[in-house]
């Protein structure tokens, strides 16, 4: 399901009481995953993305092919948290692991069970500021150790998708799209004057909700100002009632009449043109694209205020690739890292999943991303603002109220009540 890419994949929160238990027993000297032979060594890889299952397994088989003394057993989780958490307790960290770019990866990556890159060479080749969201999601309260614990392996964006045929008829450009947060409230209601609906929300699925939450926040709320969340230093009353106000505004305004409907619905009904807009993210594609392979898409970012020159990119590491702190067959996982890591497989990854290579010279996989790969040049990005929220805080819930009732000071409130009782609960120094 598309949704999970654009931020939570790896679902709820393994704690890090856990994670540090499994990092105590390792550093005792517990066996890391993956067995050898004389002649054979076996990798356990972990894979978190049930859109890319297949892909990495015949990778996985494609390797074997060229290395056949090594054996590479793959394990695409259906439930990666709880997997991740039952290998963690019985010390079996997996050898090489795919990963997506959120908080659960970064309580896991803070306890030191992911081996350290930040030293590695391959950086020097890698898109700065995907190695930014990497390591800026590590949760700790010292900026020295947050390291790159894994390499981004694929990027994603989160903006809105534009059907280039509408934009056409309605007289718009869609190649010129709108690049200051005013410039795009007139544009809805030039759309809106002509009949046209702007935004194609999808309600029902609240999840959907935290796409344009993400997307503004990108501009409006630098990522440090999580870490001083984390501190205490300031609360979700002030870092997000600018954008609760640009929600209900949107929301309220410029949608279609009838908004709680589903995520497939909406992606449906962009595809046959029934809207201008769909404000979700690049992982939406490939779905719009299902039922329309011929649909003319482009992407853009979703400006948040009047300044051209502040505004960024909400981009996630999407899926990161990373090595067990502890495993025996450190050369082995690494030469299996380095071959998905070349750029023909990140290039063929890419065009299957509709994503940003990991490299300085960004390659796109979809021809519509090539409206924001300036961004991703210009390393003008910054992560999803949800993944600096612990997973057990329902962020769409709350959402869904605040669009329901346009109560801003309700849903900060909620939010950051909800918060602080996580933050309570959590053991972290």
């Amino acid at each position: 399901m598309m949704k999970l890419s654009h931020g939570r994949g790896l679902g709820r929160i393994v704690t890090r009481a856990v994670a540090v238990v499994a990092t105590a027993a390792m550093i005792m000297g517990a066996a890391a995953c993956g067995s050898s032979s004389s002649q054979t060594v076996t990798l356990d890889f972990f894979q978190f993305k049930a859109e890319a299952a297949t892909w990495f397994t015949a990778k996985a088989r494609e390797f074997e092919k060229l290395h056949p003394n090594i054996k590479i057993n793959v394990n695409n989780s259906s439930d990666a948290t709880t997997d991740l958490r039952t290998r963690l307790v019985k010390h079996r960290v997996p050898d090489v692991l795919t990963e997506n770019g959120d908080i659960s990866f970064g309580q896991l990556a803070e306890t030191g069970v992911f081996h350290d890159f930040t030293d590695d060479p391959i950086v020097s080749k890698l898109n700065p500021g995907m190695v930014s969201i990497a390591k800026n999601l590590v949760q700790t309260k010292d900026a020295s150790k947050k390291r790159l614990y894994a390499i981004p392996y694929a990027g994603n964006a989160s903006g809105y998708i534009i059907n280039v045929d509408v934009w056409k008829k309605a007289g718009e450009d869609p190649n010129n799209p709108p690049k200051t947060w005013s410039e795009f409230i007139a544009l809805l209601q030039r759309f809106k004057d002509k009949g046209i609906t702007p935004l194609e929300a999808s309600e029902a699925e609240g999840w959907t909700l935290q796409a344009p939450l993400s997307s503004l926040n990108s501009t409006l709320v630098p990522e440090e100002k999580y870490t001083d969340l984390a501190a205490g230093k300031t609360t979700l009353n002030e870092l997000w009632e600018p954008v609760a106000g640009k929600l209900v505004t949107l929301y309220k305004n410029y949608t279609q009449k009838n908004p709680s409907i589903t995520y497939q619905q909406a992606t449906q009904n962009l595809a046959a043109g029934k809207a201008a807009i769909l404000p979700l993210g690049t992982y939406a594609i490939p779905n719009v694209r299902l039922v329309n392979k011929n649909a003319n898409l482009r992407f853009a970012q979703m400006p948040a205020t009047d300044n051209v020159s502040e505004q960024k990119l909400t981009a996630g590491d999407d899926v990161m690739l990373t090595i067990g702190a502890n495993t025996k067959h450190y050369k082995e996982a690494r030469m299996f890292v380095d071959f998905l890591m070349e750029q023909k497989n990140v290039k063929d990854y890419s065009k299957q999943q509709s994503a940003f290579s990991p490299y300085k010279d960004t390659y796109v996989g979809d021809p519509a991303l090539n409206g924001v790969l300036d961004f991703y040049k210009a390393g003008k990005l910054t992560d999803f603002c949800d993944h600096y929220i612990p997973a057990s805080v329902n962020i769409a819930g709350f959402e869904q109220t605040l669009i329901t009732t346009g109560n801003v000071k309700q849903f900060t409130n909620a939010m950051q009540t909800e918060y602080a009782k996580v933050q309570a609960r959590n053991f972290r120094d």
